[in-house]
């Protein structure tokens, strides 16, 4: 499985997906500059993605923290996702996302 993911520069970055594990931790791990400050617990907008327009519909919808917590995060758009709450798997095989501003290390 493969995720693309552009970061705060413009540059995309191919990374091994990996089932089950959470979009941020993989973008963390590949050393990418992403704070996920609460390591995935949902409690903070540090991990704030935007997923490429292709992709939106094949997530399953935002719980109502996840909203809220986008609520806090600075330059939301339609398309923002908190990368804690995606978790890798078959179906997303070369999903594209953007690290989002205010995110960075």
């Amino acid at each position: 499985m493969r995720i693309f993911v552009t970061d705060q520069d413009g540059v995309t970055h191919e990374l091994d997906g990996i089932e089950g594990w959470r979009v941020m931790e993989i973008i963390r791990d590949a050393g990418l500059p992403i704070k996920a400050e609460c390591g995935g617990c949902a409690s903070c907008a540090t991990c704030h993605v935007y997923v490429d327009e292709d992709w939106t519909s094949r997530l399953y919808p935002p719980r109502e923290d996840e909203i809220e917590l986008l609520d806090s995060a600075p330059d939301v758009r339609d398309n923002s996702r908190l990368s804690c709450q995606i978790l890798m798997s078959e179906e997303l095989d070369g999903l594209k996302v953007t690290l989002a501003p205010g995110t960075e290390l």
